[in-house]
């Protein structure tokens, strides 16, 4: 059986596929790489065009009726996360009625956005945004076309450097607000028709990829380190660590119960279905 693998272009994700794309692990299966950036990964989804993929956990609410979640290759903000950044604080009551570049509405850190301003403001305030691709976000706010915007990725790592400074950080608010539990962010997810063997050969491959990745380091970061963007090696290890770590290869039960409540909370205000989410092993 061959299997389309999508993930995205980025270090961390290269980093956990280094098992499979070296070679390290094996598998009677066929795994091809396809390497698109997440947008298209979740609008691919929604046709169940590739047998898996990783998605945002947003996404995963519109997908769900065809994927089945995978423990491994999870991505969790351990007191860290998207954040909102400017070039000059701003106050809550002037955020209110700031448009804020935003890097897609069914990116994970969308949805926070969304809660989070229903923490701070109550349900009638929603966020006035803009889609700007997560790579211009932070050069569109220094070109004074945008006053704020919420990064993801390594901007996370680089935003001080650029000379912002933080608004907010939703790993910080959902870690406070949850009592200690991480930040969904992204999922890896197996297509539900391939049938229970292959669910669990896909699931099998995903986890010993991540742990080839842990214990070869250096080899799978000089891998990732091509899909750095321009990243030095340090602040390519530690974004690397940051989101491929031991809740990457499992994700644990706190991390299933996190993805169930911020999913649960995002149907609570409309912005997704309702819906189950079923997990492979």
């Amino acid at each position: 059986m061959k299997i389309r693998l999508g993930h995205s272009p980025d270090s961390d994700d290269a980093f956990m596929f280094w098992g499979l794309a070296s070679g390290e692990v094996k598998s009677d299966y066929e795994f091809e790489h396809i390497l698109r950036d997440i947008q298209t990964l979740n609008d691919w989804a929604k046709d169940g065009k590739l047998e898996s993929s990783a998605v945002s956990v947003h996404a995963f609410a519109y997908v769900s009726d065809k994927y089945a979640l995978l423990r491994h290759g999870g991505s969790f903000g351990e007191d860290y996360g998207p954040m909102i950044v400017a070039e000059n604080m701003i106050s809550n009551e002037d955020l209110k009625d700031t448009v804020i570049a935003v890097p897609g509405t069914l990116t994970s850190a969308f949805l926070q956005l969304n809660l989070w301003f229903e923490d701070q403001f109550g349900p009638d305030v929603k966020p006035k945004f803009e889609v700007v691709p997560f790579d211009e976000i932070i050069p569109q706010i220094k070109a004074g076309n945008y006053k704020a915007g919420l990064i993801i990725h390594e901007g996370q790592l680089t935003y001080a450097e650029e000379g912002m400074v933080e608004i907010a950080n939703m790993g910080k608010w959902w870690k406070e607000k949850t009592n200690g539990l991480p930040l969904p962010l992204g999922v890896n997810v197996v297509r539900k028709d391939l049938g229970d063997d292959a669910c669990l050969e896909v699931s099998r491959c995903m986890r010993e990829s991540i742990e080839a990745s842990l214990n070869n380091r250096d080899r799978a970061l000089d891998y990732a380190l091509s899909f750095a963007r321009g990243m030095d090696v340090d602040t390519s290890d530690t974004f690397v660590g940051m989101y491929v770590n031991e809740r990457t290869r499992d994700m644990g039960d706190d991390g299933i119960k996190a993805i169930r409540l911020l999913l649960s909370e995002g149907a609570r205000i409309g912005l997704v279905p309702a819906v189950e989410v079923a997990v492979i092993d």
